[in-house]
């Protein structure tokens, strides 16, 4: 909302399109491979084996660093109730209680979450409802042109809010991973378009009802939009309900994240791809030293509130997000290629086809290039950021394809 005011809008839609292409992409090659257990292999069999490593390890990076991102998050919620007390106090405890819970077995781990991810859910499709109401009824005036009018940042700044509005749908591309190993191809097609649909709605429709209700220059990210948003529609006691649900969203959001993580990183040293010992499990069946290091990320978020407080939020993100991103252009590249080599006839027996084939792919490859390359740019600490990442991956592959060949 800063970076582009109510035009941030088509930053989400754009956001939505480029996540569509990915979800297809890898819905596609799920129907094709269905005994595959990550994108990584895609890269594998349609690009080569750098490819799958920099997929899957960028992404357990991109992962780990958002860890930190939902933490710092969790922090500046925290101030609103507890403004004397210093962020890092609230990083240790909340990475303890996350740590706690996922060291545990998995069932425990699953009941917390649900709960969690159900407050999320709830909340925000009554606060989409609601504010739907109070833009429709008239009791508050739409707020999309009385600050400068759409395009307050200039004509280009959607592009520059194009990275914030790419890592809000960011685990979209897990379900179409995740449905290469159910029962049945035949799942697939319905799991993709429901998460996909889901995730649309729940952040395209939030995003179009907080820029119509509550004026783009009164967000910032010392509170939540949300909590802003109900402030300024003068419900009793709105602010701190809302405040504790964001808090649970982003506590989720890190639990969530790291049993992903962990589960991500040990699969790798499973397949020779980490070191063994991330491969053990604990009596509760945990990966036990795969949770510890995939929680590096909270020590990277603990060093950015003491000493970047006001920036620590972007900084994270930005560098979460080239982990991320990484494993999206290997995808939507490794689909390409698939749709090059696969014949009429075994395209047609797919339960689930991409609309727009392969150049739906290269669009969404070149979109997701453009939108890496500007968040390198803005900030530049990010350029560095991301260039570290992408050089310690690469000395990674060469270091562990040496150890597999010796």
């Amino acid at each position: 909302m800063e970076a582009a005011g109510p035009a941030a809008i088509l930053s989400f839609i754009a956001a939505a399109f480029i996540n569509w292409t990915v979800a297809m992409a890898l819905g596609e090659l799920a129907c094709a491979h269905p005994a595959a257990g990550s994108f990584g292999v895609y890269g594998d069999l349609y690009l080569n084996d750098f490819a799958g490593f920099i997929a899957r390890a960028g992404y357990w990076l991109g992962l780990a660093l958002a860890i930190g991102a939902e933490m710092i998050a969790a922090a500046t919620y925290m101030a609103a109730w507890f403004p004397g007390v210093r962020p890092f106090v609230w990083v240790l405890v909340f990475a303890g209680l996350l740590l706690f819970l996922n060291l545990r077995n998995v069932g425990s781990y699953g009941r917390v979450e649900f709960w969690l991810s159900m407050i999320k859910l709830a909340t925000i499709i009554a606060f989409i409802v609601l504010g739907g109401f109070l833009l429709a009824s008239g009791r508050i005036a739409a707020q999309y042109t009385s600050q400068g009018g759409f395009f307050p940042k200039g004509h280009w700044a959607p592009i520059l809010a194009l990275t914030y509005a790419i890592y809000s749908f960011g685990g979209v591309e897990m379900v179409a991973v995740t449905t290469g190993e159910s029962r049945s191809v035949k799942e697939t097609p319905r799991a993709v378009w429901l998460t996909f649909a889901t995730l649309t709605f729940v952040y395209l429709g939030a995003m179009a009802i907080l820029l119509g209700v509550m004026p783009w220059n009164h967000a910032g990210v010392s509170e939540s939009p949300f909590v802003t948003t109900f402030r300024s529609a003068r419900i009793p006691r709105a602010p701190d309900i809302m405040n504790f649900v964001v808090l649970t969203a982003a506590l989720s959001g890190a639990n969530a994240t790291i049993y992903v993580a962990s589960r991500m990183l040990f699969s790798l040293a499973r397949t020779g791809w980490a070191p063994s010992i991330l491969g053990k499990l604990n009596h509760e069946g945990s990966p036990r030293y795969a949770v510890f290091l995939s929680s590096s990320g909270i020590l990277f978020a603990l060093a950015l509130v003491l000493w970047a407080p006001q920036n620590a939020f972007r900084y994270t993100l930005g560098a979460a997000f080239t982990g991320m991103i990484l494993s999206w252009i290997v995808s939507l590249a490794a689909h390409v290629r698939f749709r090059r080599r696969i014949s009429r006839e075994e395209l047609a027996a797919l339960p689930l086809r991409s609309p727009l084939g392969w150049w739906g792919s290269l669009i969404g490859f070149l979109m997701v290039v453009i939108a890496l390359v500007q968040t390198w740019l803005s900030p530049r600490a990010n350029l560095w950021s991301g260039l570290g990442c992408i050089a310690v991956l690469t000395g990674s592959y060469f270091i562990v394809r040496r150890q597999k060949e010796t």
